[in-house]
């Protein structure tokens, strides 16, 4: 193996190259319209064009790929995670044009990579499951005939792809209809199939995955779990080894389980196998016929490299180690930082300023040190077209409080400025009592999430007004010579308007009087905010483990007359299609209503009336394409227009 072309983008992709490049190996990265600058394609031994945009018309392209690898002499193709990396068909013709494939067989896949396949084949081999419907009559009344039978709650899922796309919770038999149409339609966007199953839900579990890996001699081992229940939408955000609820005789049981069901498939390289676990119980959920997204967390513990593990086996090396020679040490948690608001409602733009604490990329940190895979750097364009997820922070220690702590100081001291990040959300969850005490099971966000996002709302107002002059006074800084006369501002802050006067003292000192309060005096530059301009009157700020945004609304009227005091518009808060509008002109809505649906990195989010009113004009339509800030939807007062 001479040359690997890497079906991918991203960290992923950089992480691959790293790897490679350290063994001797020359790489090809590929790369769509918007990543032609991006870190992978500059730092790969040579690149392709793959011409296009969307995922669509470039790294799902079969074809454009397999002429990449001819043109560039590759040997050897490696898909990464997500797009084709579990997809058989492309697995074949990589064989097929006789390259080597850095993954397992195309049998393989299709026997695992369908969730319905991996169920049968779990319950031939007395691996557990949970009782469910995964036939081949996808209609409408199969499904609630077995869902019938089966009871609730229970889960529609997607039977290709994963992510947590195509799922949907049913807790009330009158629900799957709905659940039925929109986890279709969400599998179809995502992967290109619509086929579902359903299944018996648990409501508390944890999700535990266990890492295998498996050679073309016929060994076959495990490293290891990794407890990934800190989750929002089905997608994790948080994933730890070992996990708190896992003894060693719970992980001889899981990892027996896993290593019999890969072994089943005949399975060649490294594969994740999920279940869910409910006190010492546990189920399959899935497997993965891929790297996992939080392989560095395995990668800590062992002091191992799996992309290296994985290409030693493609070239028909037998792994490394026995079982009894794996050895896990130490505690490691990664998180992944995702470019999203506090509503976890994903977000386009370009990275303003980037910077972070000193950490390693792609190998293993030392205790207590991080490593940080990211392809994050300054003047960095987030597009609509992929993942939210910028990058991942990885922390291994000794034990689980030094890990959390020291995972806490690295993510406020990384700075991302120009758009919302997760930052501030995931030091929040790190420290939450529930998760420190290793108490976190699947609804901890279901149930904590509202009160996290209230502590960040409320460490955000305890410092926005110094942290916004700082930013606002950045770009016009202060005199060195005092002025008597108090300039008014009114600053938007969380959506509120604070109207504050400040007066210049000389010497970079303020004096800030808001109403009922002393006034106070600051120093600016104040120590620790760091911030951007993104538009002609708004900053973006960070300071330490504080985000926030403020707009200085001083030249605006100060009120706006309409709907609950101001709500006449639906504006589209990132970009993405518009795939569905449940109401119509004229049509009544109470608060919460769907009004539009829009798709926006793989995912489907519905945005709500604000409160009661009346559909006075739509401006989109089904397919077309929005911007951040475009206005979807007007509204007028409940009493105007309401339908007889």
């Amino acid at each position: 193996m001479k040359r690997i072309l890497i079906a991918n983008r991203g960290e992923i992709a950089r992480r691959v190259i790293h790897t490679a490049h350290r063994m001797g190996i020359e790489t090809v990265a590929v790369y769509s319209d918007p990543d032609a600058n991006a870190l992978h394609v500059r730092e790969a031994t040579q690149a392709v064009a793959l011409g296009g945009a969307s995922s669509a018309d470039t790294y799902l392209r079969i074809d454009k790929l397999l002429a990449a690898a001819r043109a560039t002499g590759a040997d050897a193709v490696h898909p990464g995670y997500g797009f084709l990396s579990e997809n058989a068909d492309f697995a074949q013709a990589v064989v097929d044009a006789g390259l080597t494939w850095i993954g397992p067989s195309p049998a393989a896949i299709r026997a695992l990579g369908s969730k319905s396949g991996a169920k049968a084949l779990a319950h031939a081999h007395g691996v557990p499951c949970l009782p469910g419907y995964s036939g081949d009559d996808q209609s409408d009344e199969r499904f609630a005939a077995e869902a019938a039978r089966i009871g609730t709650p229970l889960m529609v899922k997607a039977v290709a792809g994963g992510g947590g796309r195509g799922m949907r919770l049913v807790t009330d038999l009158a629900q799957l209809p709905a659940a039925l149409a929109s986890a279709r339609s969400e599998a179809l966007a995502g992967f290109g199939c619509g086929d579902l199953l359903i299944e018996r839900a648990l409501l508390q579990p944890r999700h535990v995955e266990v890492q295998i890996f498996a050679d073309a001699h016929g060994a076959c081992i495990h490293l290891g779990e990794r407890d990934c229940s800190v989750q929002r939408r089905h997608q994790k955000i948080i994933e730890e080894s070992p996990s708190p609820a896992v003894d060693a005789a719970l992980r001889e049981r899981m990892g027996a389980c896993a290593v019999a069901l890969a072994q089943a498939a005949g399975y060649v390289g490294a594969g994740t196998v999920e279940f869910l676990l409910d006190g010492s119980d546990f189920y399959l959920m899935e497997m993965n016929t891929r790297l996992q997204v939080e392989h560095p967390v395995t990668e800590a513990l062992t002091g191992l490299d799996l992309v290296e593990w994985q290409i030693r086996v493609a070239r028909g090396e037998p792994l490394l180690l026995t079982q009894d020679q794996v050895h896990l040490q130490g505690h490691a948690i990664e998180v992944r930082l995702c470019a999203e608001d506090a509503h976890f409602r994903p977000h386009t733009g370009r990275v303003l300023q980037f910077s972070a604490p000193p950490a390693t990329a792609f190998e293993r940190a030392a205790p207590g040190a991080l490593r940080f895979d990211h392809a994050l750097e300054e003047g960095a364009e987030v597009t609509p077209h992929y993942d939210a997820m910028l990058g991942k922070l990885i922390v291994h220690a000794p034990t689980r409080p030094e890990a959390i702590a020291a995972l806490v100081r690295a993510l406020q001291g990384t700075r991302v400025l120009g758009l919302p990040t997760n930052r501030a959300f995931l030091a929040a969850c790190l420290q939450h009592p529930v998760f420190a005490s290793g108490q976190a099971l699947v609804p901890f966000l279901a149930e904590h999430a509202q009160e996290l996002q209230r502590l960040l709302s409320n460490n955000e107002l305890s410092v926005h007004i110094p942290s916004a002059l700082s930013a606002i006074f950045a770009s016009n800084p202060t005199s060195d010579l005092p002025c008597a006369m108090a300039r008014p501002l009114r600053l938007c802050h969380q959506g509120e308007v604070h109207s504050i006067a400040v007066r210049e003292l000389g010497g970079g000192r303020l004096q800030v009087e808001q109403a009922g309060a002393e006034p106070v005096t600051l120093q600016l530059p104040q120590r620790g905010v760091h911030c951007v301009a993104v538009g002609p009157r708004r900053w973006h700020w960070q300071t330490g483990g504080v985000d926030g945004w403020v707009e200085d609304a001083s030249w605006e009227p100060a009120a706006r007359a309409g709907v609950a005091g101001g709500a006449t518009e639906l504006r589209a808060p990132f970009n993405g299609k518009v795939v569905a509008l449940p109401v119509a002109a004229g049509q009544a809505l109470a608060a919460g209503d769907t009004v539009v649906v829009i798709e926006s990195m793989k995912l489907e989010h519905s945005l709500a009336s604000p409160a009661a009113a009346t559909v006075a004009e739509l401006l989109v339509s089904p397919g077309q394409q929005v911007s951040p800030g475009q206005v979807l939807a007007r509204f007028a007062p409940a009493t105007q227009g309401a339908p007889a």
